[in-house]
């Protein structure tokens, strides 16, 4: 235990030292701020209104969910339309690249067909608690005296 709380603690010094707008909540929370108020400038993490990383790609242009649900010929299609760093806005903006790599990658039919592979898992996803009727085991079951079901 004495490891893990060492590390912890390690961990939040060293982020109060190089984030001002962490090391000013913690010492709010600590009640140390009275003596001055900390300046967070606009783009700081705790301003209200944080800058947005230049490095971070534009929003995807659709939704490859929700066309999956849709069809997968109509994505496939809509995709089709799309060129290369398009099809990266997407793969980034819906998170389809946990491994990094996806965004390296220059074909653009290898780019649609792992875009295609997540959106349809994410559009089956839950599918089996949605629009079922009741099986016809527990159809055929008698009915207990309190009107419910009797298990198996």
């Amino acid at each position: 235990m004495k490891k893990v709380l060492n590390a912890l603690f390690r961990e939040v010094v060293q982020e109060a030292d190089t984030n001002p707008a962490f090391r000013a909540r913690i010492e709010t929370a600590l009640g140390l701020d009275d003596k001055k108020k900390p300046e967070v400038k606009a783009g700081d993490a705790g301003s209200p209104h944080p800058k947005r990383p230049s490095n971070r790609r534009p929003p995807a242009v659709l939704d490859p969910v929700h066309l999956a649900r849709q069809g997968e010929d109509l994505l496939r299609s809509e995709l089709a339309k799309l060129d290369i760093e398009q099809l990266r806005d997407v793969v980034a903006d819906y998170g389809m690249d946990t491994g990094k790599l996806v965004l390296k990658w220059r074909d653009p039919e290898r780019i649609i067909e792992r875009i295609v592979e997540v959106a349809r898992g994410r559009a089956q996803k839950g599918s089996a608690f949605r629009d079922q009727a009741p099986s016809d085991e527990t159809a055929d079951r008698p009915d207990r005296d309190d009107g419910s079901q009797t298990k198996s």
